[in-house]
């Protein structure tokens, strides 16, 4: 439970206010009660009892938009991990601990926003050093995301949550093996989540039923084309207002699974808001799917046939 108190200032830090349709969408502090609120909703055991308990980082900083439940996630990982014995974590806002990942089997990045039209966040960071030559900053900042990038493909495992996708997103490599980056997103507003293959294992929380939650419905680009992952969620774009475009198919994936050289990536985009999770189905969820990317969770990751 070390790492609560941190959390718990860090989202009174960045806690500010957001509207929905006009109306106020209430923001909150992570709390002690929330987070008990959130360990009697939690699973009670994982789907697999793993042989060895995979240690996880779970990486929480942004260079530029500050998502409000960055704390409430990292807690629920916290809960998630504590409740279950599924794996245990770390908690990390240093770039340099991409240096060397080698006493880690999955990385969480949670909701790591870069800034400006670079979109880099490594390279963002490394501003903060002005000894530095910009040289050596565009050296640097490109040698920790190879080593992120190696990490996985070496049979590391990434989970990254909503606006984390945006961290890297002007990397086409990072691209590939997220399997998008961000384009935009329209206004907050009500989302449909539908199951896309009822019956796969990571979806076995959901019951067959569709996910409904307040969300930033995410609209993709780059590698996400390509269609080279499993999907697990998806929306209809038809049912969204304020898009800045009619979108040709409108059936837009936002969540999946996939491959990448001998690691495995889980790409969750519900949910902007900590109210989400007070939904026991997206608890497991998050919980099956990490399970998924650490190696104890076996299902079917082959990837859906690229569209014409």
């Amino acid at each position: 439970m070390r790492y609560l108190a941190p959390l718990i200032l860090l989202s009174a830090l960045i806690l500010h206010g957001q509207f929905l349709n006009g109306q106020s969408v209430e923001t909150f502090e992570l709390n002690q009660g929330w987070i008990e609120k959130i360990r009697d909703l939690a699973p009670d055991e994982p789907a697999v009892n793993p042989e060895h308990v995979p240690r996880v980082l779970v990486f929480t900083l942004s260079t530029a938009f500050q998502h409000w439940a960055v704390p409430h996630k990292t807690a629920i990982m916290g809960v998630l991990s504590e409740k279950t014995g599924a794996f245990v974590m770390d908690q990390s806002t240093d770039i340099m601990v991409f240096e060397d990942l080698k006493g880690y089997d999955a990385v969480i990045l949670n909701n790591n926003c870069s800034a400006g039209e670079r979109r880099d966040l490594f390279w963002d960071e490394l501003g903060q050093n002005k000894d530095l030559t910009e040289e050596e900053r565009v050296e640097m900042a490109a040698g920790l995301e190879k080593s992120l990038i190696m990490f996985v493909k070496n049979g590391g495992g990434l989970m990254v949550l909503h606006g984390a996708i945006v961290m890297q997103n002007n990397s086409q490599e990072f691209s590939n093996m997220v399997g998008g980056s961000f384009d935009y997103h329209p206004v907050q507003q009500e989302v449909r989540a539908e199951l896309v293959e009822p019956g796969h294992p990571l979806l076995a929380g959901f019951n067959g039923q569709p996910f409904i939650h307040m969300d930033e419905p995410y609209i993709f680009k780059n590698a996400y084309f390509d269609y080279n992952f499993r999907p697990l969620l998806s929306m209809d774009a038809s049912a969204l207002h304020s898009l800045k475009e009619e979108i040709k198919d409108p059936i837009i994936y936002i969540s999946w699974i996939k491959r990448y050289g001998k690691g495995r990536v889980f790409y969750v985009s519900p949910s902007h808001n900590a109210q989400s999770f007070e939904d026991p189905r997206l608890l497991k969820f998050y919980l099956d799917g990490l399970q998924y990317v650490t190696g104890d969770l076996k299902c079917d990751d082959n990837p859906m046939r690229r569209k014409p």
